[in-house]
């Protein structure tokens, strides 16, 4: 498997705070990689770092064999899309959902935009209707459901995850994940998920990388961790923390 992403060395610094401290990690095409820690451990900075919205970094970071400064081209922001943690905030409250999803097809020139978008509402499983609706007229899983097919709209390699469940209910976290799992599948995306909640990452990543002040203390497979076959003292304390590791009926990883 060729690698999608490599991170050598990034350092990120907020002042004379170094709040990532030479992380390292590859991720080959079409895998799912998940960075786990809790609050401050320095994981979403990481996220932020890769997908542009940090340009104070040092190190080396690639994708697709093309090597990143902090400043992007369009075409990384159409190869590499990103998901927040809170649907409603990421979305425009004034505009329609037809809105928000023709706009990233706007911006690149993309071809078919009705087309695109009705398709992209059937990828997320929402119906047509949605489309001439505010985001204050969803519920949250369905608002996370637009910003995931908004993510999808410019046909990106890349999906970077910050935390896409952590605001959803319980029940619906398990339907958000697998139709991300569906969606990988699909169209062999590269994930990237960040979380402080192992299950989850669980649930849908093959490798985890555990961070743990601004460094990442093991890497381990999803399997390795549901079987409790742990090396770092930290990552076992965070196994401990998670109610349930085993994956929801339905699950692929």
């Amino acid at each position: 498997m060729a690698d999608m992403i490599e991170v050598a060395d990034l350092v990120v610094r907020f002042g004379e705070v170094q709040a990532v401290k030479g992380v390292s990690f590859r991720v080959g095409s079409g895998e799912n990689f998940g960075l786990v820690g809790e609050s401050g451990s320095g994981k979403s900075t990481v996220l932020r770092a890769l997908s542009g919205l940090n340009p104070d970094w040092s190190g080396d970071m690639v994708i697709a064999g093309q090597g990143l400064s902090p400043r992007r081209s369009r075409d990384f922001y159409r190869r590499v899309q990103m998901v927040f943690q809170d649907p409603y905030g990421s979305l425009h409250p004034r505009q329609t959902i037809d809105r928000i999803l023709s706009e990233p097809l706007l911006v690149h020139g993309m071809r078919d935009v009705d087309k695109r978008i009705a398709r992209g509402l059937n990828e997320v499983a929402l119906p047509q209707t949605v489309r001439f609706r505010y985001p204050h007229q969803l519920s949250g899983g369905q608002r996370q459901r637009v910003a995931i097919a908004r993510a999808l709209m410019s046909e990106p390699e890349v999906v970077l995850l910050d935390e896409p469940t952590s605001a959803l209910d319980v029940s619906v976290q398990a339907e958000v994940l697998n139709l991300l799992a569906d969606l990988q599948q699909a169209r062999g995306l590269t994930y990237v998920l960040v979380s402080h909640n192992l299950a989850v990452v669980a649930h849908l990543c093959n490798r985890i990388a555990v961070m743990q002040g601004g460094q990442i203390v093991e890497t381990i497979t999803a399997a390795d961790l549901r079987a409790g076959r742990t090396k770092h003292p930290h990552t076992a304390a965070l196994r401990e923390l998670s109610v349930e590791l085993e994956e929801p009926e339905g699950t692929t990883a």
